[in-house]
């Protein structure tokens, strides 16, 4: 019988590296900065034959480590041209993990394109020795005109999270509608269809302090008499944001020009939050206390997930985090934790000596976790000396026997005079 040999153990290893090696997704050794590119605006849309076009295109770090020189470069093909190689590419600089940033682009669209769908490449790299990472997107070229006589209108604007605060990201929801109440309607004799066609919607920011997250909408099909469809966008505030109502711009390209239309949407950002506030003095005896405090959301929407976490060095807090859950605006709470001093760690509420305390707030705005921080505050220390006390009590106690005594030994001494 012939014998079969087994591998040595370091031949073993040595097959198990290899294997390890070959299992290792790229992307791991690229771990940290990592770009995402988005076309964020298209103007006009659908791009116009024979005219330039506008092209915003944003670049967000979505990895975990700081990208320390981004470049942006487009990769324009027929029917697209820059007018000099040299704006092809366009520096950002530093960007750190979660930031993003945006440059526009100028292109021509040649005057003998068709109408259609073309692609265009954008690309954005790390830093000069990294490798450039490509995304292609659709540009459509063109409009059609329409005799349908259905009218778009604007009906309902929903902003999610109703107010948002600075550095929120969110959606507004534009509800369009077809006005018109019948399938055909007569002008000069002629009758014409009432439906309503959305070749394109897109969402303009009016100051640099909001970005729309999203593409234009293209081809978004037929609404007959009374149909309504919903136009979703993603936004996002800017950590600097100023308070305050601030406008975007819904343009809407219809059957034909007369019925394309631009409408107005405001977005409230206001940086007010949670508030907590002691309802009572802050006082430790003997090393317990129940503190008390007023929980209020002064924010112009509701809040969820709403909790309060004290913290004092020396000191538990009984519960650990207090979740009070969704708190409408101007809601109050009043909520109560038991203080007890932990003299194993810190033997100052012996001493009259303060205990600085803070409290956290976290809440969520919408999808948005955000937590703000009270500080400045201070547990006051006295110590009470219930052995004293107790000393006094029994004192009185025996007074009072002795008192009661004497009042029965002269009543039975003068009962005996008699």
């Amino acid at each position: 019988m012939e014998r079969i040999k087994t591998p040595t153990a370091s031949i073993i290893i040595f097959l198990l590296l290899v294997s390890s090696i070959i299992a290792t997704p790229a992307s791991a050794s690229t771990a940290g900065a990592n770009l995402k590119i988005t076309i964020v605006e298209t103007n006009p849309y659908p791009a116009k034959i024979g005219e330039y076009l506008g092209l915003t295109v944003q670049v967000e770090n979505v990895g975990r480590d700081r990208a320390e020189n981004v470049d942006l470069e487009i990769v324009p093909e027929y029917p697209f041209s820059l007018d000099s190689q040299e704006n092809a590419v366009q520096n950002i600089g530093s960007l750190a993990p979660g930031k993003f940033a945006s440059r526009e682009f100028h292109l021509f669209v040649d005057k003998n394109a068709q109408k259609g769908v073309r692609s265009i490449d954008v690309r954005a790299r790390i830093n000069n020795n990294s490798p450039w990472s490509e995304k292609s997107f659709d540009i459509r070229i063109g409009t059609e005109t329409f005799d349908s006589k259905g009218t778009v209108e604007l009906a309902e604007i929903v902003s999610s999270p109703e107010v948002f605060m600075p550095g929120d990201r969110g959606t507004i929801t534009a509800t369009l509608k077809n006005t018109a109440t019948t399938p055909i309607v007569t002008i000069s004799g002629k009758d014409y269809d009432t439906n309503a066609r959305i070749q394109s919607a897109v969402l303009r920011p009016l100051s640099d302090e909001v970005i729309v997250l999203d593409a234009p909408y293209g081809e978004m099909g037929l609404l007959g008499p009374g149909d309504s469809i919903k136009l979703t966008f993603n936004v996002m505030v800017s950590e600097d944001a100023n308070e305050g109502t601030h406008n975007l711009e819904l343009a809407i390209e219809g059957n034909s020009f007369d019925y394309n239309s631009r409408k107005n949407i405001p977005l409230e950002v206001d940086p007010s939050n949670v508030k907590v506030i002691p309802s009572k003095p802050l006082t430790l005896v003997n090393g317990e206390a129940t503190v008390e405090f007023d929980v209020a959301n002064t924010h112009p929407n509701s809040f969820n997930s709403v909790s309060i976490r004290p913290e004092a060095e020396g000191v538990k807090f009984y519960p650990v985090e207090y979740f009070i859950g969704p708190m409408d605006p101007d809601e109050l709470f009043t909520i109560k934790f038991d203080a007890v001093a932990d003299s194993s760690l810190d033997n100052r509420w012996e001493t009259s000596e303060p205990i600085n305390l803070s409290l956290s707030a976290s809440y969520s705005n919408g999808i948005n976790k955000h937590e703000n921080l009270v500080s400045n505050l201070y547990i006051q220390q006295t110590r009470e000396n219930q052995g004293s006390n107790s000393g006094m009590i029994l004192l009185a106690l025996v007074l009072v026997a002795l008192a009661t005594a004497g009042v029965f030994l002269y009543r039975k001494k003068q009962s005996k005079n008699k």
